[in-house]
């Protein structure tokens, strides 16, 4: 345990506020002070001291575009047809595509869930793939 004061970190404590924190505590903000000092340094040494951010919205709407109310909607109807389409699939394929797809377990981590093959779960991937296709592509 090693003891911290919170005034040193917080501008909003007036008097000094002494606590103890664990060791990997301390050691997780000495990680960030030199993050950030790491940080301050790129940008004095590429004479980074503006943003062109003048709060007004501009550089906020240029890095997070907003959508529009077409691209939502499609969106929304893909994503309805899709669902509707994947409801058609057998158990298995529908949970093994959603658990890789959605999810992001690679099949070898949904072979070792289920207890089986990987081979089995990349045929059943595969097979339920094109019956997605089918099912979609007829629409």
């Amino acid at each position: 345990m090693k003891k911290i004061n919170l005034r040193d970190m917080y501008p909003f404590y007036q008097t000094d506020v002494w606590i103890e924190v664990d060791e990997e505590i301390v050691q997780e903000m000495r990680r960030f002070e030199l993050l950030e000092s790491a940080y301050k340094l790129r940008a004095y040494r590429h004479r980074a001291y503006y943003s062109l951010d003048r709060n007004d919205g501009i550089e906020n709407d240029i890095l997070f575009p907003s959508r529009s109310t077409e691209t939502e909607y499609e969106e929304m109807a893909f994503r309805r047809e899709l669902y509707a389409a994947m409801c058609r699939l057998p158990k298995k394929s529908f949970r093994r595509i959603y658990a890789h797809y959605f999810l992001g377990m690679s099949k070898v981590a949904i072979a070792r869930v289920e207890q089986v093959d990987e081979k089995a779960v990349r045929k059943s991937i595969e097979s339920g793939l094109k019956k997605l296709k089918q099912f979609l592509g007829n629409k």
